[in-house]
């Protein structure tokens, strides 16, 4: 037992060397080897690594340096009132058994204030949305307020422009992707959506904009961040897909969903089970392979119709039954 804890802790002692050793190239990685660095990320980003790399893949870290003292100034303007009492309502419901956010008016729930506060400002256009609040929670267990603030924008901004937008068009959208996707790679679990009239917006909206961070297990919500700041939102999508592909996917699965009020509450109420965080990388991996197999049809598909079509026109040409475009 012993010899296995030291094999352990070698290993994770070696996986963080690589990833210093990747901080000191950052550029060199990323535009030569993202492949390995995509890899990684899949595995996981050592915990005492964690809120560098988020950093470095994200982008936020630049636009710190970029931005200096900003931050506290936006925390010194005064902010709208009606988006400052809407966060304050909200502080006391992100996470209340973490001991960050525990006590009420404590250190988290200041600086999460003072994160949804300033983005307010910064972006008054958009002003707060109430799925911003869990996400900034989960940058603010892993760095300070001013880190998270950056990295809170580029998700805003970069990852997900336009989800946390009033209307929500975005979200509703993408909505419509997932659901087509859905159809292709589980058809089952897409044909008993449709059955029950399940839109997608019943189910994903809090998936997708929570970034899944009040869906899974705390494991399987930091993999999906690590490998979300790697490759972006279409690591949501999959993941997506995965869950219903896990709970909707089968003939003995669906004999117990048998209407929308329990379809809906097994969405609500994932078992720990479905979603074990080595069962969600590997059939993140197999979905993204299938979506690549299916696309590389599609693809295949419209060139052949296409050599089809020139092919039978050329003939149609020098039969003389039909004149060619010049």
């Amino acid at each position: 037992m012993e010899r296995l804890d030291d094999l352990r802790v070698e290993v994770a002692r070696q996986r963080e060397m690589k990833w210093l050793d990747m901080f000191c190239h950052w550029d060199k990685w990323v535009k030569h080897r993202f492949q390995k660095v995509k890899l990684r990320c899949r595995k996981g980003i050592p915990s005492s690594l964690r809120s560098k790399a988020w950093q470095l893949l994200s982008d936020s870290q630049k636009l710190l340096e970029e931005n200096p003292g900003k931050f506290e100034e936006l925390e010194r303007e005064p902010g709208e009132a009606k988006w400052l009492d809407i966060i304050e309502k909200d502080l006391h419901r992100q996470f209340p058994f973490h001991e960050m956010f525990a006590a009420r008016g404590g250190h988290g729930q200041q600086d999460l204030y003072r994160i949804l506060k300033a983005y307010t400002v910064y972006r008054p256009d958009e002003g707060y949305c109430q799925a911003q609040a869990p996400v900034a929670a989960v940058l603010l267990m892993h760095m300070p307020a001013e880190q998270a603030f950056w990295c809170l924008v580029q998700i805003c901004e970069k990852y997900l422009p336009g989800y946390y937008s009033a209307g929500l068009e975005a979200i509703q959208l993408d909505g419509e992707i997932f659901f087509s996707l859905l159809r292709r790679t589980c058809p089952m679990a897409y044909r008993h959506l449709k059955k029950f009239k399940i839109d997608p917006i019943l189910y994903m909206t809090e998936w997708f904009m929570c970034i899944f961070s009040r869906t899974l297990p705390w494991a399987s919500v930091l993999r999906v961040w690590d490998m979300f700041f790697c490759e972006g939102v279409k690591i949501i999508f999959r993941v997506g897909l995965v869950l219903l592909k896990q709970m909707l996917g089968s003939v003995e699965k669906l004999r117990e969903l048998q209407g929308m009020y329990e379809t809906m509450e097994r969405l609500r109420n994932i078992s720990p089970d479905t979603i074990r965080e080595d069962v969600l990388v590997f059939e993140n991996g197999r979905v993204c392979v299938l979506t690549f197999i299916m696309n590389l049809t599609l693809y295949l598909q419209s060139v052949f119709f296409l050599f089809f079509f020139c092919t039978v026109r050329f003939m149609r040409a020098s039969n003389g039954t039909e004149t060619m475009p010049v």
